[in-house]
This record gives C-alpha cells, sequence and structure tokens, in this order.
C-alpha cells in the first residue's frame, strides 16, 4: 500500500509541476510587455524582412499608396464640401 501511496504523491507532484509551467507560461504570454513586444514585431515583420534586415519595398509602397490615396480623397471631399 506504501508503494502505491508513493507513486501517486509522486504523480500528484509532477502534475503539480507541469500546472504550475503552464501558469507560468500563460501569464507571460498574456502579460501586456509580452503582447505589445509579439505586434511590433508583427509590424515589424511586414516592413522588413526579420532574417535579412532588407526592407520590403512593396508593403511600403503599397502603405504609402494607400496614405496618399487617403489624403487625396480628403482634400478632394475637402474641396467639393467648400465650393
Amino acid at each position: 500500500m506504501t508503494e502505491e501511496t508513493a507513486a501517486l504523491e509522486a504523480e500528484m507532484e509532477a502534475t503539480r509541476e507541469r500546472l504550475a509551467d503552464t501558469i507560468d507560461q500563460l501569464v507571460y504570454r498574456t502579460s501586456p510587455k509580452t503582447i505589445v513586444r509579439r505586434q511590433v514585431t508583427s509590424v515589424k515583420g511586414y516592413f522588413v524582412d526579420l532574417q535579412t534586415g532588407q526592407p520590403r519595398t512593396t508593403n511600403i509602397l503599397k502603405v504609402a499608396g494607400g496614405v496618399v490615396g487617403v489624403a487625396v480623397l480628403f482634400a478632394v471631399v475637402r474641396k467639393v464640401a467648400s465650393d
């Protein structure tokens, strides 16, 4: 009976350790600093190849074109509204 008890206690201890590791991982993943770091890396990865450090000109040009397009749209709407 003591062998069974010892085995059960060892299993319970292993389960506690796995649970503690899981909780630590969840706390790390949900911390605001980790979330911000992950999002910044994601945005950087869109504009720069993270492995080589080279800019991704196609993505940069897409965003720049979108910004210019929106600026022109606002200018046209403002011009039409003032006339």
